[in-house]
Formats: structure tokens, sequence, C-alpha cells
């Protein structure tokens, strides 16, 4: 292996822990649906891999075909460019979406009270909040929206990924390409994936366990609305290029 294939190497590895720590929406888009859906460790490793998997491929074949049509780097940068903006668009739009369920979620199960008479004249008065542990004895169709949420909200993260580009990527993979490399085209996509992958499953397993530590209390019901608002945030700063 010559030392340029050497370099090569290591560029795409750091260049893909750099770009996905900098990416705020690779990671903080997990953690918060991930706490708030209450999502095991083993889903949340497989949901956020799938995403980062489609991420990556997504612009390992559009730099392929690129290069075996012999379109030049601008043009592929605009295409990603294209890419980004429908991804973030997406993503801020599912994050308003998800922000106003979770508002509603919130106000539906404020604390209130009840007041009872019992057959011997007794009236006492309870307090409780209609929680996730019986929210389907007081809405049924509750219960319904959040099978639906399950699976749509790792869906459109699986979509949002594959649609959202990878800028360096595309750059790394032109230069062993212009030597005609296959193999260090390959050799380049693997370990960028590799490094893209590992960083964004780790700095997600630790936030989920992170967030388990804090203290919720009553804060607990706003948990759907916050995790909407960050992910709508992650959407926005895609397109303003944060």
């Amino acid at each position: 292996m010559s030392d340029e294939q050497i370099l090569l190497m290591a560029s795409a590895a750091s260049i893909g822990v750099v770009h996905t720590l900098i990416g705020p929406d690779h990671y903080l888009p997990f953690i918060t649906l991930a706490r708030t859906r209450r999502w095991s460790l083993l889903r949340t490793v497989g949901v956020t891999l799938a995403s980062g998997l489609g991420h990556v491929a997504g612009s390992v074949l559009l730099g392929a075909l690129g290069i075996s049509l012999g379109w030049a780097l601008g043009g592929l940068e605009r295409l990603e460019a294209f890419r980004s903006e429908m991804a973030g668009w997406i993503l801020f739009a599912f994050g308003l979406a998800y922000l106003s369920w979770g508002l509603r979620q919130a106000y539906r199960s404020r604390p209130h009270s009840h007041v009872h008479t019992h057959a011997d004249g007794i009236v006492h008065e309870h307090g409780h909040a209609h929680n996730r542990e019986h929210a389907h004895v007081h809405h049924p169709p509750e219960a319904d929206s959040r099978k639906m949420l399950r699976g749509a909200t790792a869906w459109t993260l699986f979509l949002v990924f594959v649609l959202g580009p990878c800028e360096p990527l595309i750059p790394l993979l032109m230069y062993p390409a212009a030597t005609g490399s296959a193999t260090g085209v390959a050799i380049v996509a693997a370990v960028f994936a590799l490094a893209t992958l590992a960083t964004m499953t780790t700095v997600v397993i630790v936030g989920r366990a992170s967030l388990d530590l804090l203290p919720t209390g009553r804060w607990e019901r706003w948990s759907h609305a916050v995790a909407g608002a960050i992910v709508a945030a992650c959407g926005l700063g895609i397109q303003l290029g944060l």
C-alpha cells in the first residue's frame, strides 16, 4: 500500500469523524427521539446504523455514477446541495409536526383532579395526569396515534438520511478515481462509512444514556414537544448551512 493510499484512508477516517461531530443533525434527532419514544438500545442502534448507512450509501452511489459518466465535481456538488435542501426541509417539517403533537400531548397530560361521591355520602377529590401508563383508558384513539408515530419516526429519519448527502465524501472519491483505481475508491468509501457510522452510534448511545440520568419530574410531559423543537432546529440548521 502506497503512502498516498494510507494518507487518503487517514483523511477519509478523520473527515468522517469530524463531519459527524460538527453536524448535530447526525445524532441529536436520534438521541431525543429515542428518549421520548422509549426505544430500546437495540432499536436505537438499529435505526441509527440504518439511517447512517443510507446516508453514506446515497453519496457513494451518486459519486460512483458521476465518476462513471464523467461528471465534473461542480455538477456533483450542485446535485448534493439540492439533496441537502430536500432533506433539511423534510426534517424541519417533521420536527414541526412532532412539536405540534408533543404540545397536544403535554396539554392532555396536564395534572387535574376529579371529585367522587361514594354511596355512603363521602366525597373525595384526587388528582392525576393522563400519562403513558394509562392514556388508553382515557383516550382510546391515542394508542393508535402512538403506534403510527413509532414506525413513522424511524422511517422518516431513514428517508431524511438517505436524501441527506455526505458533502466531503465525493471530493475524497475523486482523487482515487482520477488515478483509475477502483479499489482505492472502494477503500475510501468503506473507511469513511465505518468512521461515520461508528461516530454516530457512539454519540447517540452516550447521549441517550446521559438523558436518562437527568431529572425530569413534572417536565417529562413536555419531552415530546422539546424533541420536536430540536428536530426542527436541526432541519433549519441544514438549510442555513450550520
